[in-house]
Order: C-alpha cells, then structure tokens, then sequence
C-alpha cells in the first residue's frame, strides 16, 4: 500500500511539475542590436574625378610639351631637366588633388626665384593648361577646382 501511495504522490507531483513548466512563458527574446550608423560615403577627390595618376601624367606630358612650343614662355624652361619637372608636376598635381602622392620639391618661391616671370608668362602657362585640359575633355567644374588649388601659387612664382 505504502509503495501506491507513494507512485500516486510522485504521479500528482508529475503532473504538477508538467503542468507548472507547460505554463511558463519562454524566455524573452533578445533584443535587437542597435541600427549601426553608417557615415555617408565620401565624394570622391579631384584626383579620382580627374583619373588619378595614370590622367595626371598624360595631362603632364601633353602639358610640359605644350609649354616647350609656346614661344611666349618656352625660354623660362630652356635649363630645366624635363624628366624632374615632369615627375614634380606629377607629384604636386596629385597632392595637390587629393591624390596619395607627396610633392617633396623646393617651394614655387625658390624654384622661380630670380626667374623674371611675368603676368603675361604666368596667363600664357595657365592658358597651355586649360588647352591641355580641354584636349582630355576634363569637365568645366574640374578645371575650376584645379585653377583655384594652382591660382594662389601665383604670388609665389611671378616676381617681376
């Protein structure tokens, strides 16, 4: 008798332990993680815009070549060494831009020092520019943000 008793209480305590867990809540679910702020993507630089380095030193190219025939200003660069100027050019034109290049040449100050430039020379090399820029169909915003980076080297460079 003893051992109905005891299956009869372990069979109500069971039951009463089923019916207990059978009406538990599960357990919360996990809160979602927070929306991760995603900054807005970066305009591209000027460097990017314009090509990056493979364009900067087809424009240099064409450029320094365009200077050479431009009898207004050719003489201002009958010393120089064309392969240096070039990879100067090349570097200031990227770091200038945006670009990863570092320019490590003497500031415009020093390099035309003594050199005599004239507004004329300084306007006839920025048009040599704008003809090169128009060549490689660079749009009308690009070559307005470029002149304004290379605009303020103009009091470092005309010194008559």
């Amino acid at each position: 008798m003893k051992s109905a008793f005891t299956i009869r209480l372990a069979t109500i305590g069971l039951a009463l332990v089923l019916t207990a867990c059978a009406n538990m809540a599960p357990p919360p679910a996990a809160p979602p993680p927070p929306p991760v702020a995603v900054a807005p993507a970066a305009p591209p630089s000027l460097y990017q815009r314009l090509g990056g380095q493979p364009a900067i030193v087809a424009v240099v190219d064409d450029f320094v070549g365009r200077v050479a025939a431009d009898r207004r200003i050719n003489r201002y660069f009958r010393r120089a060494n064309i392969a240096r100027l070039k990879q100067g050019l090349v570097d200031q034109l990227c770091q200038a831009t945006g670009g990863p290049c570092v320019y490590q040449g003497p500031p415009m100050r020093v390099v035309h020092h003594r050199m005599h430039v004239t507004n004329a020379a300084f306007n006839a090399l920025v048009g040599d520019l704008v003809a090169t820029l128009n060549k490689f169909n660079v749009p009308q915003p690009e070559q307005q943000e470029l002149l304004g980076i290379l605009g303020p080297l103009k009091k470092d460079i005309v010194n008559v």
